[in-house]
């Protein structure tokens, strides 16, 4: 639910990295601030929420140049990502509060596919929750780690995880491959939205 800044002539769209724990969220976050901060004078600082945890809540927001205007207004993006661990579920869904899209960053390791499989109903569940339906909120999927070693196949995550048929893409994130392309789209995505009256 993007929500209007009148007196800055903005509109704020929040875009939420979710998934199992230690998948890559925080990379991501950490590679778009990088990229986006060096270049951008509207970039916030990086920050995060300590819940205690070596997987912190952080969030940044910036005011990408190339989307243009709707209405009038600039977009803006706020950024966060939930912690990765179960125990930490009401912050998930406090977080997820007044989103306007998805990252679901998936671990492409073979071991880590049941936590993914959990991770990903879950994040369904606290959509329903929060009154959203996953198939109406732009959405997209990360298989994150694909230069490790013992992967599933992209055809194994698709099946297991993108049930929906979801824009998705293949990504290391240390490494920055796959980052700016899922937040690209998913922007994208999102503005699409805003422009056909869905805000």
């Amino acid at each position: 639910m993007a929500l209007i800044n009148q007196e800055a002539k903005e509109l704020h769209c929040k875009i939420v990295y979710y998934g199992p724990s230690l998948g890559g969220k925080t990379t991501n976050l950490k590679w778009v601030y990088q990229t986006t901060a060096s270049s951008n004078p509207n970039t916030s600082d990086l920050m995060e929420f300590d819940v205690g945890t070596p997987e912190r809540t952080r969030f940044f927001d910036f005011l990408p140049l190339d989307v243009g205007e709707i209405r009038g207004l600039k977009v803006r993006f706020h950024l966060y990502s939930v912690p990765g661990q179960v125990i930490y579920d009401a912050s998930r869904r406090l977080i997820l509060k007044n989103l306007d899209g998805i990252v679901f960053v998936a671990d492409s390791q073979m071991d880590r596919m049941d936590e993914n499989i959990n991770s990903l109903n879950n994040m369904e569940k606290n959509l329903k929750l929060s009154g959203y339906d996953i198939k109406k909120v732009p959405f997209v999927i990360q298989y994150n780690k694909r230069d490790l070693d013992n992967i599933s196949s992209v055809a194994e995550l698709r099946s297991a995880l993108n049930k929906n048929n979801s824009p998705d893409f293949e990504a290391q994130a240390e490494q920055g491959l796959g980052v700016m392309e899922s937040l690209k789209t998913l922007s994208k995505s999102i503005i699409s939205a805003l422009k056909s009256g869905n805000v």
